[in-house]
């Protein structure tokens, strides 16, 4: 039965994709913790759960009712509790790790998606309101996301970019980061301060691109089920690579110890039973990577999960499997986009339940 600290000589850190108040309050998120896990992602779909199917915030939740008028702002305090309570847990990890590790993630609201102006004010609101130096703020990779976190990294904030569902994403985040770091460090700015990761979706890529090979019917089509999305993280790591490792421009920075932009394999739990439940952590697993697991997998991971080195294995057959896609006409760039459209969309829906449930 491996523990999650097994995957650290692999260069790989293993994330809860979950908090709640129930996890602090427990112990369990510091048996985790002990166990290797090293940094908390959340957003609005996890805390409306922990909210409504709990009853961990019901007493909080009533004097707020006779405090704070501002629904939004009663979500802000209940979150924010269990944000700073998760930082400082976490505190050790990120002080061991010299600030490479160890962080919580919290989400600007999802109605600032296209908004750059509104993202760049929140992330700092938000920041200021935890007060916690292993914070990432979340923003979206949609266009003025992107233009926000450019902004934000330049201005020495530690960013989570999110809804990634493709390598024309991955690489426009890539670009914003290293613009934004420039302009940092020409700045005066505390090269280590800095830390961003790029979160890419998989498991919802091979939920849209499956309904699509489906719909085809053919043998070939059928022999490509499961396999976009681990194809397509595979190619994103080579882009990894490409941009921070062998990378002129990256280069400078490197020298000046900027850290680069770790890829963040989210959305990793299978959705289809038909596929290993372990199926977007185990093919996974290398140096620089981050994997957020819900419960479940991580679960699965501790039960019977194989670690290895795989993530450079099969890139040329990744690289077949997209080419062979877009010969069926089913383009993995614009399934990109159709998800991420989707995936503001239903966080947008989340926080809009999520808020509702504080009146």
């Amino acid at each position: 039965m491996p523990l999650f600290s097994d995957l650290h000589p692999l260069g790989q850190r293993i994330w809860l994709d979950n908090l709640t108040r129930g996890h602090i309050r427990d112990g369990r998120l510091a048996q985790l913790i002990a166990q290797g896990v090293t940094g908390i992602t959340s957003n609005p779909t996890i805390f409306h759960k922990a909210v409504t199917e709990t009853a961990d915030y019901a007493a909080q939740l009533e004097q707020l009712k006779e405090t704070e008028p501002d629904p939004e702002r009663r979500y802000e305090a209940l979150v924010c509790e269990d944000i700073r309570a998760a930082c400082d847990l976490l505190h050790p990890v990120y002080v061991d790790s010299g600030g490479d590790d160890g962080y919580v993630s919290l989400e600007v609201a999802p109605r600032f998606a296209h908004d750059e102006s509104m993202t760049v004010a929140e992330a700092r609101r938000l920041r200021g309101l935890i007060g916690r130096e292993n914070l990432l703020i979340k923003v979206p990779g949609t266009e003025a996301g992107l233009r926000a976190f450019e902004w934000l990294v330049a201005e020495g904030v530690c960013v989570n970019v999110t809804l990634l569902f493709s390598l024309h994403h991955v690489a426009r985040t890539f670009e914003a980061y290293i613009r934004g770091a420039h302009r940092w460090l020409e700045g005066g700015g505390n090269p280590v301060q800095l830390k961003a990761v790029a979160s890419l979706f998989l498991s919802r890529v091979d939920t849209l691109v499956d309904k699509k090979l489906e719909a085809l019917g053919t043998p070939q089509a059928r022999a490509l089920l499961g396999k976009t999305a681990v194809a397509v993280a595979k190619l994103a790591y080579q882009r990894y690579q490409d941009f921070f490792k062998g990378n002129e421009y990256f280069s400078y920075l490197r020298a000046h110890r900027i850290r680069p932009q770790y890829l963040l394999w989210a959305s990793s739990g299978t959705k289809n039973p038909a596929y290993s439940d372990l199926l977007y952590v185990e093919p996974l697993i290398g140096p620089d990577t981050i994997n957020t697991l819900p419960d479940k997998t991580l679960a699965a991971l501790a039960d019977h999960g194989e670690i290895g080195a795989t993530l450079h294995l099969g890139i040329a057959g990744a690289e077949a499997d997209l080419v062979e896609l877009e010969a069926l006409g089913i383009s993995p760039t614009q399934a990109g986009e159709e998800l991420q459209a989707e995936g503001v969309r239903l966080f947008a829906e989340s926080y809009d339940k999520l808020i509702a449930a504080m009146k």
